[in-house]
């Protein structure tokens, strides 16, 4: 990695954990700079304004998860649980919360659909491989299988990405992904336990 990469990573790891323990709208340029020990020019070489760093920072956050749900593909556990697990590796960890939060203020809009359809365009060759090695099993029976990682995706994001759900939705969603992926009744159901 050359130097200006690694410095501007430096930027964003800095900035990351700023935006996790204050937040993003409590985070300023300057105090940014500060942290960084870094001339304000060398701030603004390397980004714009602040809504760039926190795409990149995003971004960053993006690569880990991707990264995570390549382990869980690579892992020997069984596929529904796979699945879910790679799901739940592409949502934010608890401690980046804040970060998500700021996506969520109406002037972030565009850059939250931006960062979701990402996503879903990076985790669905991965899912996609998982759907063949259940459909390789016998555990499901379906074909069209990126449109239905996309759709599973799509879905579960909408569903619990606010945290705002019930027992209700939890019962659709299972029954949705089992009936999505042609699974038997009951393959999914230890999805209850891991939302609760």
């Amino acid at each position: 990695m050359k130097k200006g990469e690694r410095r501007k990573q430096e930027l964003l790891q800095i900035a990351y954990r700023m935006f996790i323990s204050r937040g993003y709208e409590n985070t300023s340029v300057d105090e940014i700079i500060e942290e960084a020990d870094i001339a304000k020019g060398t701030y603004y070489y390397y980004f714009e304004t602040k809504e760039q760093m926190l795409e990149e920072v995003i971004g960053m956050m993006i690569d880990q998860e991707m990264e995570a749900a390549g382990r869980i593909l690579q892992a020997e556990i069984p596929v529904p649980q796979k699945i879910i697990g790679m799901i739940s590796s592409l949502r934010p960890t608890q401690e980046e919360r804040p970060i998500e939060g700021a996506l969520m203020q109406p002037e972030n809009i565009v850059m939250h659909e931006k960062i979701r359809k990402k996503i879903v365009e990076m985790a669905v060759p991965l899912l996609s491989k998982v759907v063949e090695e259940g459909i390789g099993q016998g555990i499901f029976a379906c074909d069209n299988i990126a449109e239905r990682v996309r759709m599973l995706l799509v879905i579960s994001s909408s569903t619990f990405d606010e945290g705002c759900f019930t027992e209700r939705d939890i019962e659709v969603f299972i029954d949705m992904t089992e009936k999505l992926l042609g699974a038997e009744s009951g393959t999914m159901g230890f999805i209850r336990e891991l939302i609760r």
